[in-house]
């Protein structure tokens, strides 16, 4: 694990044990490819919160997109963040929405490398 920390400190505990856990077989230079394509596509928890509160601002639905949930995000757009609450339950959830969605793309890089 320390040395996914050291290639990406960015990462929080979490993340970086289940990305320890895909490139336990992988050389060193493979773990700075995904490092690299990782970076890129994955979402930081503050930006998902940032982007959930605009919901309360009334554009609902922006986090849902950053997340690649595009029916969620036309369906918080057009039901005003389904009525507040669901925008509400993930201004609760952000890290968990941003774990999940970072781990598919996780997977999927990884698969690729």
């Amino acid at each position: 694990m320390n040395r996914i920390i050291s290639i990406m400190p960015e990462i929080e505990s979490e993340e970086a044990i289940f990305i320890d856990s895909l490139l336990r077989d992988k050389s060193e230079e493979q773990i700075k490819s995904f490092a690299m394509l990782y970076r890129n596509r994955r979402r930081d928890p503050q930006l998902v919160l940032f982007t959930a509160l605009l919901g309360l601002l009334g554009v609902s639905g922006v986090h849902r997109f950053l997340l690649n949930q595009i029916g969620m995000g036309i369906l918080y757009l057009l039901t005003a963040g389904l009525c507040f609450i669901g925008t509400i339950v993930d201004l609760f959830n952000y890290r968990n929405l941003a774990f999940e969605y970072n781990q598919r793309v996780a997977v999927e890089i990884a698969s690729m490398i």
